[in-house]
């Protein structure tokens, strides 16, 4: 089977690296938090990608984007190798770090506005604060906690201290948090009024962070933490669950990240896929899910269901996460998809490397519109059935077309791209994951 890939269309529209819009809603009062049993509360926050309003060309976003997307997964498996030496302040990675997503938010009373990374790699919130020993240069002024009049530090016996990988006793609790590629983000933990639009949430923990070093962090004033583990904003709220949803990059729709119960998805969308959201009890913070399948224009690819588990260590497994661009696979699987593509694309291969992806082909110069084999990836209770412009990247004007993939010898990802026009919610009292397809910039 093939999907009829109209060129005209998907160049005009410039599939290739989703810089996330996210569908709107309506914001509501705090009451929502403070009676949890009310239909409608949550609030929604303003995204921006990474690279919006940059002079970039289509193929200069790809490969920025694809480059950000090999650190992150480099720093993901630093994360399942040895810790380094004792002697060293940052002891061992414990999270992801960076993301392609800023959102905007106030901190404080009075609120101060600042933009920070979104992360669903990492649990903990933190911004940059004075008094600052080692901070990178942040478009915004560094928060003042003396010029917060709801600024308070943790004690040391707060649940939210015990949930740190690493912390000390000393004026208050007082943490280091590493990335993979060990960055880190050292100093206290205190909570604060955070205003996401019009509605502020009192008593939120975060990081106070007064010495902080890494790539990607300055793109921010610091991130705010969407995983599974206690630290995470979603967690914190008691209202454990999130939906975004993404568009083309080039569509000028404002971006939303929705939280609380507003975080739906809705059936008069289309029809809704749920599968099951998997406990890594050694990677905990991340969204694993189970694929027990992929088929290739029809041909259900050879491969064992147990090749996406993770290990007895940790390692392995696939995540869904909105932080990297492509969809990377384990490598013997990405092999054997190649292989079935190449067979059933019937366009020659282009090996220039000119584009920062592992397979493109040559189109032909008389080409308006190109035959791409079918693509659904099988997970646990959900078929996600792609469309082509979530797999597939054309270009006129240098003439290929290229699968949105990369090899993993690790842990795999299922990229932005291929979540793009989709409604995803992540829910973490029922465990789940659910999508359904949609034209993101009509909702």
């Amino acid at each position: 089977m093939a999907s009829l890939y109209s060129l005209c269309c998907v160049l005009f529209l410039a599939l290739a690296i989703v810089a996330l819009y996210v569908s709107p809603a309506v914001s509501t009062s705090r009451r929502g938090f403070e009676r949890r049993n009310e239909v409608e509360d949550g609030f929604r926050v303003m995204l921006k990608h990474v690279d919006s309003g940059k002079n970039l060309t289509k193929w200069e976003r790809i490969q920025r984007g694809i480059k950000r997307g090999q650190r992150r997964l480099q720093r993901l498996s630093v994360m399942f190798s040895t810790a380094i030496s004792s002697s060293s302040v940052v002891k061992a990675p414990v999270a992801a770090g960076n993301g392609e997503f800023l959102m905007y938010l106030s901190i404080g009373t009075p609120p101060k506005s600042y933009s920070a990374v979104m992360d669903t790699g990492s649990d903990l919130i933190w911004t940059q604060c004075k008094p600052c020993s080692q901070c990178f240069k942040q478009s915004t002024p560094i928060f003042d906690p003396k010029l917060s009049s709801t600024f308070s530090k943790l004690s040391c016996s707060s649940h939210l201290c015990a949930a740190l990988p690493e912390q000390t006793c000393g004026d208050g609790c007082e943490y280091v948090y590493s990335y993979g590629d060990y960055s880190s983000t050292q100093g206290v933990m205190a909570t604060e009024t955070f205003t996401f639009g019009k509605v502020s949430v009192p008593n939120i923990g975060f990081g106070c962070g007064e010495e902080n070093d890494g790539e990607g962090f300055s793109q921010g004033a610091g991130l705010v933490g969407l995983g599974r583990g206690p630290l995470s904003l979603v967690s914190q709220l008691k209202e454990p669950k999130f939906s975004y949803c993404l568009t083309p990059f080039d569509e000028t729709q404002k971006s939303t990240l929705l939280m609380g119960s507003i975080a739906s998805v809705n059936r008069t969308l289309g029809a809704i896929k749920t599968t099951p959201l998997i406990h890594n009890p050694l990677q905990p913070s991340f969204y694993y899910l189970s694929l027990q399948g992929i088929t290739v224009g029809g041909t259900r690819l050879p491969f064992n269901e147990s090749t996406f588990a993770f290990q007895d260590d940790g390692s392995g497994g696939l995540i869904i996460d909105s932080g990297t661009t492509i969809t990377y696979l384990e490598e013997s699987v990405f092999n054997v998809l190649s292989k079935r593509f190449i067979k059933q694309m019937k366009l020659p291969v282009d090996n220039s490397g000119s584009t920062g992806l592992e397979l493109c082909f040559i189109l032909p110069s008389d080409a308006s519109e190109v035959k791409v084999p079918k693509l659904i990836f099988h997970f646990d209770g959900a078929d996600l059935d792609l469309p082509g412009e979530n797999y597939v990247i054309a270009d006129s004007n240098m003439g290929l077309i290229c699968l949105a993939m990369g090899r993993s010898n690790g842990i795999s990802i299922l990229g932005n791209i291929q979540q793009q026009n989709m409604l995803v919610l992540h829910d973490l009292k029922k465990k789940t994951l659910s999508f359904v397809q949609t034209q993101c910039h009509k909702l």
